[in-house]
């Protein structure tokens, strides 16, 4: 009767139950992944949900990091750790699993001194053991900080002195907080950053910014727009404040709109004088200023700072452009911009037109500066063979102050307020194989060139040629007769009809001219002085 009851090799019924366990046994190597996968997810999602609910409460200014950028020991622990949060205005660094004893144990930066305290009663350190900056000395014994792989040391959030363990006495811990790295000259100084610039550069500049000063003194202009964060001035004496823009020249034209804004509420006493962190693509205004073409991180912030404090103040030109457009039918306003730097109608304009087009595309591929450059380069040499600005003075007439000028055949024209252009070419004065007056920014004046093509475009940056000098003015028009051409005021462009173009002066800004080089021998040697000084 068993026999009978077991299926015979090779029936159906046995093909059955062996396809079943293929069946289950599929579903468990497919399903389980899924579900492992999706547990992960979920454990990580409540990690990620409860470490930004200890964020919000907290009053550190916690940021993730995958990786720091050096050898880091948890502050709570004093364990190694690859990955954790820092907190941007005090500098502490925690592993992810003691965020909530570091906020209990350790106190942050106060902003704001306490009624009770005298304001000319200088406060005492407020020191943070461990993961002091590299090349770091003790401010007793004047040797070398935080060289032991553990956590070691002191540093004080405030004027960033650091001292050894065994240097650390009672009387020490009780010393008042002098801030004197900044320098002797030091003023009130407000620092506006781009986080978008530089490839993301400014979010860290941020950070650094915030462990060095006051957290009050330091904006993000994508989250603050500048003419908010310069209402901090109105809150200083007059004609002391500075500035310090970290962007790119778009983004010191965005502040010296909020700077005029504050002109037109009647606050003159109040504006500051600004300087320029480069961290765009090309910064002409910034390198005209002594400031440089690009910041890489080369030198430390802290010296920035003091450069900033050594910087004399020097007047910038700025210029309204009027765009009127022609015919009998338009009731529309004229189009208004602000300059800087300078007007340019033909292939330098349609370089940055194209540019500006593939980047709205896909922002994320345009995050380099060499890489923008190479773009630049690839529509410069298409523009070789195209030339789609040729004939430029059959389509316009110039005027420079009132009188008509004669233009050879030219595919572009540049005006210009400032000595660059270009990335880093002082076009007005050329290969300097002639005699012509330097091009100044505060003058009044406005020069005009003019160039025959991409290719001569590439040569005037190389100082293979000079450009054609068309003469300077105090007022410039641009008449503008037929087709449509390329236009671009300081690296905005757009593509323009018919129209008059009208530029003339419109104020001054109070801007920071930095002269100055120093190594970093000469930087070290003088915090030593100043430490020394302090000592005795």
């Amino acid at each position: 009767m068993e026999a009978e009851r077991r299926p015979a090799p090779g029936s159906p019924s046995e093909g059955l139950f062996a396809d079943g366990h293929l069946i289950l046994w599929t579903l468990c190597s497919v399903l389980l992944p899924v579900f492992i996968t999706f547990w992960c997810s979920l454990q990580r999602s409540r990690r990620l949900l409860h470490r930004r609910d200890i964020f919000r409460k907290s009053k550190h200014g916690w940021r993730d990091t995958d990786l720091f950028s050096q050898p880091t020991y948890c502050c709570v622990c004093a364990q190694h750790i690859l990955q954790g949060a820092f907190c941007d205005c005090c500098g502490l660094r925690v592993d992810e699993g003691c965020l909530k004893k570091a906020d209990k144990r350790f106190q942050c930066k106060e902003i704001m001194l306490k009624n009770d305290t005298k304001v000319l009663d200088p406060m005492p350190h407020h020191w943070i053991r461990g993961n002091v900056p590299l090349c770091s000395y003790c401010m007793v014994c004047k040797q070398q900080c935080g060289c032991q792989p553990k956590l070691c040391d002191y540093r004080c959030i405030w004027c960033q002195k650091t001292v050894h363990d065994e240097c650390m006495k009672n009387s020490l811990k009780n010393e008042k907080c002098v801030a004197s790295k900044l320098g002797k000259q030091w003023t009130p100084l407000i620092i506006l950053a781009n986080s978008r610039s530089g490839t993301n550069m400014g979010e860290g500049l941020l950070g650094e910014f915030r462990i060095l000063l006051n957290p009050v003194q330091v904006f993000d202009v994508t989250k603050t727009p500048p003419i908010k964060a310069l209402q901090l001035c109105t809150l200083l004496p007059y004609y002391s404040a500075r500035v310090l823009v970290c962007g790119g020249d778009g983004t010191v034209g965005w502040v010296l709109d909020a700077v005029d804004d504050m002109k037109i509420k009647g606050q003159e006493k109040y504006i500051p004088q600004v300087a320029v962190l480069p961290l765009g693509t090309g910064n002409d205004l910034s390198n005209t200023l002594g400031w440089g073409t690009g910041y890489a991180g080369e030198i430390p912030v802290a010296q920035v700072l003091r450069n900033v404090m050594e910087a004399d103040g020097i007047k910038l030109d700025r210029w309204k452009v009027q765009v009127t457009n022609k015919g009998y039918y338009n009731l529309r306003k004229p189009k208004e911009f602000t300059m800087n730097n300078y007007f340019s109608v033909g292939p330098d304009a349609l370089m940055a037109l194209n540019f500006h087009a593939h980047r709205e595309k896909a922002p994320s591929l345009f995050s380099s500066r060499i890489l923008n450059k190479a773009v630049y380069l690839f529509y410069g040499t298409k523009d070789c063979l195209v030339q789609e600005c040729k004939d430029l003075n059959k389509k316009v007439e110039l005027e420079l102050d009132g009188e008509r000028v004669a233009l050879p055949s030219l595919e572009g024209i540049i005006v210009l307020n400032i000595g660059y252009w270009g990335g880093g070419c002082r076009l007005w004065e050329g290969m300097g194989d002639e005699t012509y007056p330097l091009a100044r920014h505060d003058d009044g004046l406005l020069e005009v060139v003019g160039v025959y093509g991409s290719f001569h475009c590439a040569q005037i940056q190389v100082k293979l040629a000079n450009p054609f000098r068309i003469g300077q003015a105090h007022t410039v028009r641009l008449i503008l007769k037929c087709s449509m051409m390329p236009m671009q005021v300081d690296g905005e462009p757009w593509a323009q009809g018919p129209c008059t173009v009208t530029i003339t002066h419109k104020t001054h800004a109070m801007m920071l001219y930095f002269s100055g080089e120093q190594t970093d021998d000469d930087i070290s040697s003088t915090s030593d002085q100043e430490d020394i000084k302090e000592t005795e």
